[in-house]
């Protein structure tokens, strides 16, 4: 387990799904338009009419706490980081098998330029401590935070959020 694992809080009441976190994180990370997208947003539908509703939830990589991409890949590219619990490929030892991508029951590592890729929490861009991923900076609604995965869970508990759920014990919290 890492001395201080990161995460993400999603805030679904804040989230219009403008895109604007897919977008600028294609635009930071100088990803083609077309191709992966290292972040998506989930819509979901429920209710019954005329009490229907529409929930948006932006997503990227869980930064698990046991990836299933970690132990699958086998060459060892997919690691946690100790420091930060942030699950990262190391393009230089990764050989494009996509054995990650059958790892991750959230189907986040995608091949892009004949190797893996995925959300490393914009790790290359943060220049010191406190900095923020663009993904977050760029929402106009607040609806992202990252941080320590303590924090993100008080912020979720205020809004009745909870964990997201799966055996892999995602680093992300949900309201």
């Amino acid at each position: 387990m890492a001395t201080e694992q990161l995460g993400f809080y999603v805030d679904t009441t804040r989230c219009i799904k403008c895109w604007a976190c897919v977008i600028t994180c294609k635009q930071w990370h100088d990803i083609k338009a077309g191709t992966i997208s290292r972040r998506r947003v989930d819509e979901t539908n429920g209710g019954t009419f005329p009490n229907v509703t529409r929930t948006f939830t932006s997503l990227s990589c869980m930064h698990c706490a046991n990836p299933g991409c970690v132990s699958v890949c086998p060459t060892g590219a997919v690691s946690k980081r100790a420091e930060d619990g942030l699950v990262v490929v190391d393009k230089e030892v990764c050989i494009g098998c996509k054995t990650c991508a059958t790892g991750c029951p959230f189907d986040v590592p995608q091949y892009f330029e004949m190797k893996m890729d995925k959300c490393d929490g914009c790790l290359t861009l943060r220049t010191k401590e406190g900095d923020e991923p663009r993904c977050v900076i760029t929402c106009p609604c607040k609806a992202l935070s990252f941080g320590k995965l303590d924090d993100m869970k008080e912020a979720a508990a205020k809004k009745g959020g909870n964990k997201k759920d799966g055996s892999t014990v995602p680093s992300v919290y949900i309201s």
